[in-house]
């Protein structure tokens, strides 16, 4: 299919330098020039809306063997390509269609990106709702931000599934090159003599799920390819239904020489101007303002807003001070996190076009008698063995601290001598050890987890006392861990000890994972710790 396009784009691009702005067609095939100081040439079939040509700079960027599209790939779609003249530019707006989606492609004159935002009505047939740009290894075989980790080329070995690897000693997936979307900046692939980055800016993704901690892959030099995505949708750790009838995006992929563009830098107000479907320009959207007390200084305060139609999130500054992106008109459910624990929520908060709605909010948080805490309640197994490595590699590396039953004890084991996660046939159970002056009474273990696989939960033993066997968690059927993953529904478990089961003097406190599930080695059921206390009231 792309050997006539390639022709084309070559054929399309030998007077490309003198090329105007605008769009030609040949047979089944629209070719695009950017008209841009930095030559961008690019073709969409017109019977399947992939891209089958990218040319910059007088170099030939997408893949050999299959196209750049939605999905992986529309198969069909009615194809329509108009020039439009804005109040701010000139623009070629490709229009594709299908019964489920319409998918825009923009080129806007003098500039060096492909713009474009995907509309849908139901999730697609054909697959997760994602963008990928298939384009060639040998030229663009580098990824940022976080290099190798997902470069799974020159793979020896496979661990896990079609999807983990082991590259030069070291286990590799494409799902290692994930960025918490309250995070996110630029993701690219680079490469060449003169260093061209081709990166993907997508602003904060209000019509996706999963909330402001949500991760996707990004990128992956997958050896015959170098591919760029950018998820929208998928069954990856889902937490949230999808939403439909909704507009994804704008969103654009940059093409530069300059180095690694800044998400902050990207404007698209522009989409104003095109008649794309579900576009809500800044006019009709309101914002929400307050105040967000009760979190430590030690945690990053976020405050997130939901409903079936959109999300939104912001980072309160250090005074607690904040102000929501501009959102849609709705009523939204409003929640603040403790990093990336809910601490506190209220409904109803309505946002209205030009209105700005002040809200304050406060966690909820109890203060207690604390006798011991192991970890911090911040949703993440911050501190815990190995949760400075599993987002970019398998637990089975090398280069991670052995997986291997432990005895923590209180006031002389180090948190980073705890474990993130507990497999039901590795490293199962972690034992807590610790002295009391006194017969505590009756207290509570609270074990605060970020994510279940197989049903996992926690039992626990004290002393003699075994306590009864929590019911099993919300299925996610989804790999967890072994792919990078941490962020389920944070299952906290609070274990009620009766009084004169702790004693003075020495005790002993045993965390399981149980379930009636099974598997191999680090695909058995597991858990993530959040955080592991012991209070009175």
């Amino acid at each position: 299919m792309l050997s006539r396009a390639l022709l084309l784009s070559v054929l399309g691009f030998a007077s490309s330098a003198s090329a105007a702005f605008g769009f030609t067609q040949s047979g089944s095939d629209y070719i695009i020039d950017a008209g841009s100081s930095e030559p961008l040439v690019f073709t969409v079939n017109g019977g399947s809306c992939d891209i089958t040509s990218i040319s910059y700079r007088g170099q030939e960027l997408q893949g050999q063997s299959k196209g750049s599209h939605i999905s992986s790939g529309l198969g069909s779609a009615t194809v329509s390509v108009a020039q439009v003249s804005g109040g701010s530019g000139e623009y070629v707006k490709v229009t594709c269609e299908t019964s489920t989606l319409t998918h825009y492609l923009v080129a806007r004159s003098g500039d060096s990106s492909i713009y474009m935002a995907t509309f849908i009505n139901a999730e697609p047939e054909v697959g997760e709702l994602r963008f990928i740009a298939r384009l060639q290894s040998s030229k663009l075989p580098e990824e940022y931000p976080y290099g190798s980790a997902s470069t799974t080329a020159g793979a020896s070995e496979t661990v896990e599934g079609s999807d983990v690897f082991v590259v030069n000693g070291e286990t590799r997936s494409k799902f290692y090159s994930s960025t918490r979307f309250i995070d996110k900046d630029a993701q690219c692939v680079y490469g060449g003599s003169d260093e061209i980055h081709v990166c993907m800016l997508t602003p904060q993704p209000e019509s996706s799920s999963g909330g402001p901690f949500f991760r996707d892959i990004e990128s992956n030099n997958a050896g015959d390819e170098t591919n760029l995505y950018w998820y929208m949708n998928s069954g990856h750790v889902q937490t949230e239904a999808y939403r439909t009838n909704v507009l994804h995006g704008p969103y654009v992929m940059v093409f530069s020489r300059s180095g690694v563009p800044k998400l902050a830098e990207a404007d698209l107000s522009f989409f104003s101007e095109l008649d794309v479907e579900g576009y809500v320009p800044a006019s009709s959207r309101g914002t929400v303002s307050g105040t967000a007390s009760g979190v430590s200084g030690d945690f990053q305060t976020v405050v997130h807003w939901y409903n079936d139609e959109a999300q939104y999130w912001t980072i309160a500054a250090s005074d607690g001070s904040f102000s929501s992106p501009p959102m849609k008109e709705g009523s939204y459910t409003m929640v603040l996190y403790q990093g990336e624990y809910n601490v506190a929520s209220a409904t109803g908060v309505s946002v209205s076009a030009g209105g700005t709605t002040s809200k304050d909010i406060a966690s909820t948080l109890p203060e207690r008698d604390s006798v011991w805490k192991i970890g911090e309640y911040d949703g993440q197994p911050t501190g815990f063995l190995n949760a400075d490595k599993f987002l970019r590699m398998h637990p089975s590396d090398s280069r991670m601290s052995a997986w291997e039953p432990v005895t923590y004890t209180i006031g002389s084991s180090s948190v980073d001598q705890f474990p993130m996660a507990l497999f039901q046939t590795v490293n199962n159970p972690v034992t807590i050890q610790f002295d009391l002056d006194s017969d505590p009474g009756a207290t509570t273990l609270r074990i605060a987890t970020t994510l279940s696989f197989a049903g996992s939960r926690p039992q626990a033993t004290v002393n003699e006392w075994a306590s009864p066997s929590p019911s099993a968690p919300t299925k996610i059927d989804s790999r967890g861990v072994t792919r990078g993953a941490y962020r389920g529904f944070g299952e906290v478990y609070d274990v009620d000890i009766p009084a004169g089961t702790l004693v003075a003097g020495s005790n002993t406190i045993t965390i399981q994972s149980i379930s009636g599930s099974s598997g191999d080695t680090f695909l058995n059921p597991n858990f993530i710790f959040d955080c592991v206390e012991l209070f009175t009231s």
